[in-house]
């Protein structure tokens, strides 16, 4: 059984599970979706079609789902996706995806959402990551898992954030973060790896690779993706195999200090 206050509006067609708490003032729009055992908290608003899974807590004042800050944005059938055990503070804004972008915003598990962070249209969020309070992401932006963004940062468009990664408190990234790596400043540049969440979840002997590979990758002053291609033929670590291939894949560059 839910317990939803006469003071909230939910709207005729919305989904809600069991065990779900609704606060005084909330709005709940026709297309929600509400899991099991998620708590919104009051004041705060679920626009459009947007599905939030289980377990999530929702707090005050925060606004889901509402249209993307896109000017092509012309009423298309978007969504917002959300999945379980999500921590989403106050006045946190999350957008839906939009035509151009596939038409998803999709959340994982197990995030905490610090006030005022804002996910844009069409971002992409793993599991395990933490968002410090005022973070913005524009649109498009894809973060892998256990990835920290520090308080106060904003993220071009576009940028990739691989597993692990850190972003340094008031930074300003435009380009791709390769996994496990730390990057800190404005314009954010590559400060080494992420050694304190490496240590959380890694084995020694995959840091000691990682180091390594990081020195070749970044310190050498050699061609970045000629060193990942030549590290990738020669290694057999599965974490420097994923380092590599997102090297090569980026598609807008890495921001390091070149070696002359």
């Amino acid at each position: 059984m839910s317990n939803i206050s006469s003071l909230a509006v939910v709207e005729d067609g919305a989904v809600i599970g069991n065990d779900v708490t609704i606060a005084p003032f909330c709005f709940i729009s026709s297309q929600a979706v509400i899991g099991d055992g998620t708590i919104i908290d009051q004041g705060s608003c679920v626009y459009g079609k947007t599905i939030i899974g289980k377990n999530n807590h929702i707090f005050s004042h925060a606004v889901i789902g509402s249209i993307p800050q896109d000017l092509k944005f012309n009423g298309e059938d978007v969504e917002l996706i959300i999945g379980d055990n999500n921590t989403i503070r106050e006045f946190t804004l999350f957008n839906p995806g939009t035509h151009g972008g596939g038409g998803k915003t999709i959340v994982g598990n197990h995030n905490l959402f610090m006030g005022y962070v804002h996910l844009g249209h069409d971002v992409i969020i793993g599991n395990h990551c933490i968002l410090a309070n005022a973070a913005t992401l524009a649109g498009h932006v894809e973060l892998g898992d256990y990835v920290v963004i520090g308080g106060m940062t904003p993220i071009h468009q576009f940028v990739h954030i691989g597993n692990y990664a850190m972003i340094g408190g008031a930074s300003a990234l435009a380009q791709d973060i390769p996994p496990f790596c730390m990057a800190e400043g404005n314009r954010a540049s590559l400060r080494g790896l992420n050694l304190t969440g490496l240590r959380r979840n890694l084995d020694r002997t995959d840091i000691d690779a990682l180091k390594v590979a990081y020195r070749e990758l970044f310190e050498s002053g050699q061609p970045l993706k000629d060193k990942a291609s030549e590290l990738l033929e020669n290694t057999k670590n599965h974490f420097v195999e994923d380092l590599c291939n997102f090297v090569l894949k980026t598609k807008r560059g890495i921001p390091y200090d070149r070696k002359k």
